[in-house]
């Protein structure tokens, strides 16, 4: 499994639900929309290259339609892991139940709106 450390210090810089910049979403759990414990993860939305915790919030400061990944792009790293800074693989997040740097489970709610980001 290939991963790429975005560093707690160098997160992705991304619009909060608000639409105020975020520097880094590293250490930030959940939205306004999903808060569980489990909801650690950030998508890299493929439509405008922001990351964002779901696709509510990318829905409520964007004035396009959500562009889920391709099937042949899905060996890029377009998750991120919150909890640690850890990116992952679109194919690897797809069949992982948890981030591979620091363990943290990930919601298997989800899976339910992978179509929407990925394509599957």
């Amino acid at each position: 499994m290939r991963v790429e450390s975005a560093g707690a210090s160098a997160g992705p810089e991304a619009p909060s639900c608000s639409g105020d910049p975020v520097p880094e979403l590293v250490g930030r759990l959940g939205c306004g929309h999903w808060n569980s414990p489990f909801d650690v993860i950030a998508i890299r939305f493929l439509c405008c290259d922001q990351w964002f915790p779901c696709l509510h919030c990318h829905d409520e400061v964007s004035n396009h339609p959500i562009r889920p990944w391709p099937r042949h792009r899905h060996d890029e790293h377009a998750v991120l892991c919150r909890m640690c800074g850890t990116t992952l693989l679109i194919t690897d997040y797809l069949g992982a139940r948890g981030c591979s740097g620091c363990g943290a489970v990930f919601n298997p709610g989800c899976a339910l709106h992978a179509p929407v980001y990925f394509g599957v």
